[in-house]
């Protein structure tokens, strides 16, 4: 599965799970056949890597930095090939604003608060 910009990457070090980043940014290195990946790591506060990975690392293979494994793993969202890519869903009924499909009934986040 190839892993390309805006994809969001699950991170393992020492085989284990560590973060999530979105790659930002992938631009060649000087070195032939590596590349400068841009990372924005979703912790917080909010942090910017850049690693120099090979493309194979970038889709998944292991390497290691300081002798420690690490890996990254393209995030695939549950929702994703639910819908055929040519098909987009429904617009909301005009009663409804905002609702996603016919059926979907809208509570507006004012009147919820009001109930707790």
């Amino acid at each position: 599965m190839t892993t390309t910009l805006n994809d969001l990457v699950m991170v393992h070090i020492d085989e284990k799970p560590a973060f999530y980043a979105r790659i930002e940014d992938v631009s060649p290195d000087v070195k032939p056949g590596w590349w400068r990946v841009k990372l924005l790591v979703l912790t917080v506060p909010l942090e910017i890597y850049t690693w120099i990975l090979e493309e194979s690392q970038i889709n998944g293979a292991l390497f290691t930095m300081g002798g420690t494994p690490v890996r990254m793993e393209k995030v695939v969202s549950p929702l994703a090939g639910q819908l055929p890519p040519d098909q987009t869903p429904p617009a909301p009924p005009a009663d409804e604003p905002g609702a996603k499909a016919k059926g979907v009934k809208v509570v507006p986040l004012f009147e919820r608060k009001k109930e707790t």
